[in-house]
């Protein structure tokens, strides 16, 4: 397919994260370059916080804060008035030691009298000792100067976030921005209010930042990419600068979100914030897209796309670009899925980061477990090695959809054919492989091509923690430059693990963390409860085989997140087979996903799931680890029926 010369200008909305863009855009305006299509990218998401978080932006919180009055303002607020000279004169030097810009200020933000301190410091204390001793000293010791310094410097930030939440927009988070307003959602009214209502200081600030993105890109086509709930509402609101600023450009919505909670569209309000809504991968449908823009296909030839069409009339009001108006007729949304084959995943091309600001990011340090720590510490390059997942059988996981269930893997001689141009283009060596599940075979090859080719850079991805990941090829792969790995050992119950069809058992996860660990990779197992037929002994004995690991050195880091039923998982397709019964869902014109059931075992998981949590977060920090783990729970638990010493003869300790 020929390209057109519509220039394309993709937009990573608030909020993703602060540390490294989000890939989305770096690999569709890698893949629309390759294909001599005009592209740029802009990261709105850190402009956005970058414009809040400076003296400028301090100003403007201040006055937001002061127009209420002094006896209705929260505490947070509260103490920013009262130390708003010391918040004034630290920011912008410390938003540059958060960007590596200015390493020196360590020292001065270590002596703990540089900046103001509100609520968020509190969480010291519980590592202070009865000696009373420095309570970073266990986390970072004496060489954690940096360390040390940007920890605090992450909580002076989630101090003015606080500040943030209770006088500006109480929706505002740094990741999970007013995710409340999208997820699972069957009206399309909670966002469709919140977009009408007046905008405040945060609506404001993005509005003057979309419209400085048009006019510096001057693009004829702009992408929304919106991964996450929590991206949604920041996505619609630029929709709307758009449509105000420029009604003829059109604005398409694509990503994570939409692939798994759009697919049943038929809110016809959406289409008052963007013109083209499209589904899965988005090369083939970009491609489609912009054939038809450019007028050189019908609106049915799009691919995977829904827009509004006049019902009367029979037209594609998406077709002219974001015009508006219907004429009077009943508005309806049309899905159009031409039959085209994807791009192969071996030809969409080199993402590339070209546009986004690298120097600008922040390298946030919210949690001392080295492990967990590599979300939201340094920039990495995000890349892919395979699309979908080699195994596809989980019945947790939403194996019907495209991302998982198309899967397709690139050589390794192309892999690092990327990896390098990546390298050329940033300047940086670090690497995130942002798979489901990479695939065995493929990380052997792409080592032994690393090594070969004398390749040196930093890694690290997801997996599954299946047998074929032996002690040999652990090592082979820390010898690539591996530095962590993050898998699913989900509920660690042999009897749910089958039953969920995980293909693994626990004692072979000890097997193969152990063996990553003794190759000097960090492990983080990713964790699950409230599983159906999941009883309260299963979830006790569960966190006992999750101690033992601890304890034997088998994972470092871990996270604990409650299951969630999803219409697109065998679970939500076969509910019968899994011993539980769905609730059945409102009629949805918008999103859908997730769906309630009811579980014959009556389990409280929601309390069992602040016991979880917090012995989790203890067994990072290497407290209790000895302890018997009836003591994190709230109420009375049975002894657990696992042996203490199960994990080390797993392991023929």
């Amino acid at each position: 397919m020929s390209a057109t010369s519509l220039r394309v200008l993709s937009l990573i909305p608030p909020m993703t994260q602060l540390n490294t863009p989000y890939p989305s855009t770096a690999y569709l305006t890698g893949f629309l370059r390759s294909r001599g299509q005009p592209a740029a990218q802009r990261d709105l998401a850190l402009a956005l916080v970058l414009r809040l978080f400076s003296r400028e932006g301090l100003q403007r919180i201040l006055a937001a804060v002061q127009a209420i009055p002094a006896h209705e303002r929260g505490p947070a607020s509260t103490h920013f008035v009262q130390d708003f000279e010391r918040y004034f004169s630290t920011i912008s030097a410390t938003i540059a030691f958060l960007q590596g810009r200015d390493t020196t200020l360590a020292h001065r933000i270590n002596t703990r009298g540089f900046l103001p301190e509100g609520a968020r410091f509190q969480s010291l204390d519980v590592y202070v000792s009865e000696e009373g001793e420095d309570p970073l000293a266990w986390a970072f010791g004496a060489l954690g100067l940096q360390d040390r310094a940007r920890h605090l410097a992450t909580l002076y930030l989630n101090d003015l976030a606080d500040v943030l939440r209770e006088s500006v927009d109480e929706r505002f988070e740094f990741v999970r921005y007013a995710e409340q307003l999208a997820t699972s959602q069957p009206t399309f009214d909670p966002l469709h209010d919140a977009l009408q209502a007046p905008a405040n200081l945060v609506d404001e600030l993005l509005e003057q930042l979309t419209l400085q993105a048009l006019e510096e890109e001057q693009p004829d086509v702009v992408l929304l990419s919106v991964p996450f709930p929590g991206a949604v509402y920041a996505a619609l609101r630029i929709g709307q600068t758009i449509k105000r600023a420029r009604p003829g450009l059109p604005v398409v919505l694509g990503g994570g979100f939409v692939n798994t909670e759009l697919r049943e569209l038929t809110e016809t309000r959406l289409f008052d914030y963007v013109d083209f809504v499209t589904l899965d991968a988005g090369e083939r449908p970009l491609l489609a897209l912009l054939e038809h823009l450019a007028g050189r296909r019908g609106p049915q030839r799009l691919v995977r796309t829904f827009l509004r069409s006049n019902a009367a009339a029979g037209e594609d009001t998406g077709a002219h670009a974001g015009e508006g108006g219907t004429g009077g007729s009943t508005p309806t949304v049309r899905y159009v899925n031409f039959a085209e084959p994807d791009v192969p995943f071996e030809d969409v091309g080199t993402p590339t980061w070209d546009g986004l600001p690298l120097g600008s990011y922040l390298s946030l340090l919210d949690m001392l477990n080295p492990m967990n720590r590599l979300w939201s510490d340094g920039r990495w390059n995000k890349l892919t090695v395979a699309h979908g997942c080699y195994w596809k059988k989980c019945s947790f996981c939403d194996i019907t959809l495209d991302y998982i269930s198309r899967y397709e893997a690139a050589s390794a001689k192309t892999l690092v054919d990327r990896i390098e141009a990546i390298v050329q283009e940033t300047g940086q060596t670090g690497f995130h492989f942002v798979d489901e599940a990479a695939p065995p075979k493929v990380l052997r090859a792409l080592a032994q091509e690393l090594i070969d080719r004398g390749v040196s850079i930093s890694w690290w991805g997801n997996v599954r923690f299946e047998k074929t990941f032996t002690p040999e090829l652990c090592q082979l792969l820390a010898d690539s430059g591996c530095i962590a790995i993050s898998g699913g050992l989900e509920v660690a119950s042999d009897r749910l693990l089958k039953l969920m069809q995980k293909g693994v058992s626990v004692e072979q996860v000890a097997r193969v963390t152990r063996a990553f660990t003794e190759s000097g990779i960090l492990v983080h197992a990713y964790l699950m409860y409230g599983f159906p037929t999941q009883t309260v002994q299963d979830t006790v004995d569960a966190l006992e085989y999750v101690r033992q690991l601890f304890e034997n050195g088998c994972i470092q880091s871990g996270f604990f997140h409650r299951f969630a039923c999803t219409v697109h998982s065998p679970v939500g397709q076969d509910p019968g087979a899994f011993g539980v019964e769905l609730l059945p869902l409102p009629p949805s014109p918008f999103a859908k996903n997730d769906v309630g059931f009811i579980d014959p075992t009556g389990t409280d998981h929601d309390a069992m799931g602040d016991a979880l949590k917090k012995a989790l977060y203890n067994f990072m920090h290497g407290i209790g680890l000895e302890q018997d783990v009836r003591r994190w729970f709230s109420v009375r638990v049975s002894k657990p029926k696992v042996a203490r010493d199960f994990i080390a003869k797993a392991l023929g300790a």
